[in-house]
């Protein structure tokens, strides 16, 4: 899976703006998907260049313009492969799990600092995801439902460990003073 296939996979029931996909990615696939603004024009561009897309600029009154982005035959066949492909293992990768591992080498206030902002992060997470769950939910296909379920119950399992985590080092920073 790249940026391209993500990308070609939102064009293919609408056209979209550069803007548009960028709210999809940082929406509703957040939980399973990380992409750059930085990347997503770039990736746009070559995919015109190699006809998987076609770009039209859009008027709009009191606005800058627009483009707007639709999936050509030819993107459409190369979603296809992408769809029909073997799975591939997930890959996770996460600055604040590399970080806590090596938490021995912090102080217990450091650690209790990281746990706290992603205890925040995920609640916002959470809330973000929820809210457009409950908007788009009638509107979606089942596998996109388990998919937002997954990420719902991802994101419950990771707080609950977090805060379960912090109450520990938090015992731990306390008997440190005492």
């Amino acid at each position: 899976m790249n940026s391209q296939d993500v990308i070609l996979g939102m064009l293919m029931k609408q056209s979209r703006s550069g803007y548009e996909i960028k709210q999809v990615l940082e929406e509703l696939f957040a939980y399973f998907y990380q992409s750059s603004y930085g990347t997503i024009y770039p990736t746009l561009g070559k995919m015109e260049k190699e006809q998987l897309i076609t770009k039209e600029n859009v008027l709009q009154e009191g606005k800058p313009n627009k483009n707007v982005y639709t999936i050509t035959e030819r993107g459409r066949e190369q979603f296809n492969v992408y769809m029909n492909s073997p799975v591939e293992n997930d890959s996770y990768k996460s600055d604040f799990l590399m970080r806590l591992f090596f938490g021995e080498y912090v102080g217990y206030d450091k650690v209790i600092s990281w746990l706290k902002q992603a205890r925040e992060q995920l609640q916002r997470n959470i809330e973000r995801l929820s809210e457009t769950f409950a908007q788009e939910r009638e509107r979606l296909h089942p596998a996109k439902i388990i998919c937002i379920q997954m990420g719902l119950k991802g994101y419950q399992a990771n707080l609950e460990t977090i805060e379960e985590g912090l109450a520990l080092m938090e015992q731990l920073e306390q008997g440190k003073r005492d």
